[in-house]
């Protein structure tokens, strides 16, 4: 179960997601990311309550990555060890933007 919080602002959207990130929540997150972030500047995700994230849901955040490197910047917030872990393990430290 991925529960995804949504807060606009003119040109910054924050996604706050709790739950898992996985196969078969990953398909809800990808859908805002292909149909929400025209014309966004400042894209943030909130994970401090996120307790999973699968190589499905790594993937939705290299798209949004992608598709922020053309029009602004992409910032992960507060990422729980457990996931940072994944983060370095997998290498995408080196792709994401993460804030305390």
């Amino acid at each position: 179960m991925l529960n995804i919080e949504k807060n606009k602002e003119g040109s910054k959207f924050e996604i706050k997601l709790s739950g898992a990130l996985d196969s078969a929540t990953s398909a809800d997150l990808e859908e805002v990311v292909k149909n929400e972030l025209e014309g966004i500047e400042e894209l943030t995700f909130d994970i401090a309550d996120l307790e999973y994230v699968s190589s499905a849901g790594l993937r939705v955040f290299l798209s949004a990555q992608k598709t922020m490197n053309k029009q602004g910047n992409m910032v992960v917030k507060h990422v729980p060890d457990s996931i940072m872990d994944i983060l370095e393990v997998t290498g995408f430290m080196e792709i994401l933007t993460i804030e305390e």
